[in-house]
């Protein structure tokens, strides 16, 4: 199950989310939690979906369809985390894989400070693994040091976090997995060209969330998710005039 905002552009998003799930093998149900007005270059604006329309399709959902995983993006306001943190409450033993997104690439608001505030102290309690970029790290965690940083989300009661690295430089991305062990662990992955790509966040959640829902332990369905991630970036597509998308609806042999 999958609940984020609708990227018009194609390149983030709901969209993202539903072809990277199909591309690893499983199905989405995907849940929209707001509109945005966006490009490949940016957030322009964005409304959220009504909380109430969303518990009925979550209940509509689980009394129809088992339900392997849950993964959210976007969730449009506060209102929006109350019905999620309720529902998950009700499927307590469903792996929750939380993109806790903030801001688009291009600097545009996705969160308000209401919002912000929803996550860190009611849905990452309930998350099996967050997966912020190194903005929304620092920003939430408190801190610009990743690792005390992490341990700060970690303090909320999620069971990790999944720093990504693709902000950084280098000739490599390092993503780095903390949880309650006594140290990180840490994948190397080749940077593809110099420039960031519109929706690799939500594709690599997204990815990890259907491997887990296959029954993938979190740690290779991040190994898994990384690979496909990056064959999508060596594929990536040339959408509008900012920046490129991956494409992930490559071949994917699991």
């Amino acid at each position: 199950m999958v609940l984020s905002g609708l990227d018009p552009s194609g390149g983030a998003g709901i969209q993202a989310d539903i072809q990277a799930i199909t591309s690893i093998g499983a199905h989405p149900l995907p849940v929209l939690t707001c509109l945005t007005v966006q490009d490949t270059r940016n957030v322009y604006g964005a409304e959220p979906v009504s909380p109430d329309l969303i518990k009925q399709q979550l209940e509509c959902l689980a009394q129809d369809t088992p339900i392997h995983a849950i993964k959210t993006g976007a969730l449009g306001n506060a209102e929006v985390v109350e019905v999620l943190v309720e529902f998950v409450q009700k499927h307590s033993g469903v792996p929750l894989i939380v993109d806790p997104v903030i801001k688009a690439a291009g600097g545009g608001d996705l969160a308000d400070d209401a919002l912000v505030t929803a996550m860190k102290d009611k849905l990452f309690a309930r998350a099996e693994m967050i997966t912020p970029n190194g903005i929304e790290l620092a920003q939430l965690g408190g801190s610009d040091d990743p690792a005390e940083a992490a341990r700060n989300l970690l303090q909320t009661g999620c069971e990790s976090v999944l720093a990504t690295g693709g902000h950084g430089t280098g000739i490599h991305i390092i993503n780095t997995l903390y949880n309650h062990a006594p140290k990180p662990m840490e994948w190397e992955v080749e940077r593809v060209g110099s420039n960031e790509y519109h929706g690799t966040g939500c594709t690599l959640a997204a990815a990890i969330a259907a491997g887990r829902a296959m029954g993938l332990s979190p740690r290779a369905a991040i190994s898994q998710a990384q690979n496909y991630v990056h064959r999508a970036l060596l594929h990536a597509l040339t959408v509008g005039q900012g920046q490129r998308v991956p494409d992930r609806g490559i071949l994917w042999e699991r």
